[in-house]
């Protein structure tokens, strides 16, 4: 796939060792945090040419694609090199900015919600109560898809479950969302690894072009069912630590150790 590919490429040079690249994940490991551009470009690429390639609904998704995660990529990486306030969670940027101090985090909130609209407004073609739902909905699942993103490779394969779903329900605009799923998949090698992170740029654009694609193949209904689960998560992150719901239920910290250079091993929240 092209962003593995890219990443390939991107660890022979000597940018990966630039600090400004450079984090500590969980167990102290210096990871990289190209694995956010690399799956932004990519997949915006893959968006591109199925619009040059595809129907007017197809390219209609793209568009929609590229919106919601060119702005969720660019505010998320953003947040990855310059959000170092402290701030967490929503609700904490949310009472940083209504005290006047706007963080890197709330400047990131704003992006997906105005972006999941615009997406959301592409694909309906104008602005409703069913366009307003839509975007809460795409921004809501870039939100969450990031809040995953604490141990190497669970974004990722949260995604790719998610994207397994999209694809398995199909649409003629599909082809767009199926790019994106190959740019997130690509990259999963590298994440469980240890040898990149997708940080918040690329967990929020994976997330962002994964909501895209729920819109796309889902029911009305379906989607409100979906919005309102991916609001009530959001909300339960942030008086619950999903590390610790996993570590302690064996299925998923199973699932979650799979194919990790830790194994299975619960880790502390």
């Amino acid at each position: 796939m092209c962003s593995g590919a890219s990443w390939r490429a991107l660890r022979r040079t000597p940018l990966v060792l630039a600090p400004t690249w450079l984090r500590s994940n969980y167990r102290g490991r210096n990871v990289s945090l190209l694995g956010g551009p690399v799956v932004v470009v990519t997949a915006l690429a893959g968006c591109v040419a199925a619009a040059a390639l595809g129907t007017a609904a197809t390219r209609r998704t793209a568009i929609a694609c590229v919106v919601a995660l060119a702005a969720a990529g660019a505010a998320g990486i953003y947040d990855d090199l310059r959000g170092d306030d402290g701030t967490r969670g929503l609700a904490g940027h949310l009472s940083a900015l209504l005290r006047g101090r706007p963080t890197s985090g709330a400047l990131k909130v704003g992006a997906l919600a105005a972006s999941g609209l615009g997406a959301a407004v592409i694909m309906s073609r104008g602005l409703s109560w069913r366009a307003l739902a839509d975007g809460a909905l795409i921004a809501a699942s870039a939100n969450l898809t990031n809040l995953f993103d604490l141990r190497p490779g669970r974004a990722g394969k949260l995604a790719a479950a998610g994207f397994a779903v999209v694809l398995g329900i199909g649409s003629a605009a599909i082809a767009p969302i199926a790019w994106c799923a190959g740019a997130a998949l690509g990259t999963l090698p590298g994440d469980v690894r240890e040898e990149l992170m997708l940080g918040d740029g690329g967990a929020n654009a994976v997330g962002a072009a994964l909501g895209v694609g729920l819109v796309v193949v889902l029911s009305q209904p379906a989607r409100v069912v979906v919005l309102c689960t991916l609001v009530c998560l959001t909300l339960l992150s942030e008086k619950v630590s999903f590390s610790r719901v996993i570590d302690r239920s064996p299925p998923l910290r199973w699932l979650d150790g799979l194919w990790r250079a830790d194994g299975e091993r619960p880790a502390a929240a």
